[in-house]
């Protein structure tokens, strides 16, 4: 099986803003991730925080979903298909997609709730394509 990471993801209209509260609080440093709406403070022991603003196309998540696990594979050149392969195993095994899955600019989304309702968010960041020169 590929490696999975296990990060948790935390909505926020002011990203770079909660990140530094976070950052402060936990004595650690943040660093910009996929976009400038997109944050992440790297915890010891291998657990990171991704901060991020949803979408202005999406409404803005419940309190109550704005913080969730995040599984997140390797990139991948094609991360869509990679992860509707990953959302077939996950439905087989009892989640239900909440939201469908998209191609973000920065690689593949699939909100879903696991076999007790609880949000879930699978992504694939996209594989960069290598520099020449």
């Amino acid at each position: 099986m590929k490696p999975i990471t296990l990060n948790w993801v935390l909505a926020a209209q002011e990203p770079e803003h909660l990140a530094r509260f976070y950052a402060s609080l936990l004595d650690l440093k943040a660093s910009q991730g996929l976009s400038p709406h997109h944050w992440r403070l790297t915890i010891p022991g291998g657990t990171t925080l991704e901060i991020y603003r949803p979408s202005r196309q999406r409404s803005f998540p419940e309190r109550g979903r704005a913080l969730a696990p995040c599984l997140r594979l390797p990139p991948h050149r094609d991360p869509l298909a990679t992860l509707l392969e990953w959302l077939e195993h996950a439905q087989g095994l009892g989640a239900v997609v909440e939201e469908e899955p998209r191609l973000e600019s920065f690689g593949a989304e699939a909100w879903l709730n696991d076999p007790e309702g609880n949000a879930l968010l699978l992504l694939v960041p996209v594989q960069s394509a290598p520099s020449r020169g």
